[in-house]
């Protein structure tokens, strides 16, 4: 399986990327993230140094500590959101067990649920799966991430047939995720969207 660490070669760096992106707008000080990703407090010091000058990172002292959080405007803030997704929670998990929950052809999740922001309409759709789906084993990944995050997510599932007539008929449902940002998990955007 793919993983972050295949393009990053620090453990430590790709497991406080992974802190940051997976609680994206929490501000974090060195002793806290030494806490999270258990790693030696030089090291962290170290990386944490490296993300701020490369930009990924930004600091701000308050009192006698200095916090970190992650700059939404550094070029590449979408692509590493887009890694991270995959890599790490249940985008981690639906690409480790894709076989178990069928044939699957697309996952996408909403741009607010990668970003973990809250949905602004109740029938928003986090995630859009597509293809042939054992619902019981997609419903036990799910379930287990709600847990997590202590918060319902809101899943949509269609087989590659009822995509296509609904594209046809420029459904508005499929239309109004279409629309939205989004980030691919499994399969081509372009195949998806066309």
């Amino acid at each position: 399986m793919a993983d972050l660490g295949d393009i990053i070669t620090s453990k430590v760096r790709v497991k406080i990327l992974s802190l940051f992106f997976a609680n994206q707008g929490e501000m974090y000080h060195v002793r806290g993230i030494v806490r999270e990703v258990a790693e030696e407090i030089n090291a962290v010091r170290r990386e944490l140094e490296k993300m701020e000058k490369s930009g990924i990172l930004k600091k701000e002292p308050r009192g006698n500590r200095v916090y970190y959080f992650l700059r939404t405007d550094y070029p590449l803030f979408g692509d590493l959101l887009s890694i991270v997704s995959k890599s790490t929670g249940l985008g981690e998990s639906l690409v480790t067990n894709r076989n178990k929950i069928g044939r699957v052809s697309f996952v996408m999740f909403s741009g607010k649920f990668a970003r973990g922001k809250s949905r602004k309409r109740e029938d928003d759709v986090d995630i859009l799966i597509v293809g042939e789906v054992v619902l019981p084993e997609l419903a036990a990944l799910v379930r287990a991430e709600e847990s997590k995050r202590n918060k319902e997510i809101n899943y949509t599932v269609m087989s590659r047939e009822e995509l296509d007539f609904r594209k046809k008929r420029r459904d508005p449902f499929l239309l109004g995720i279409l629309a939205g940002s989004r980030i691919m998990i499994i399969g081509d955007e372009e195949e998806l969207v066309n």
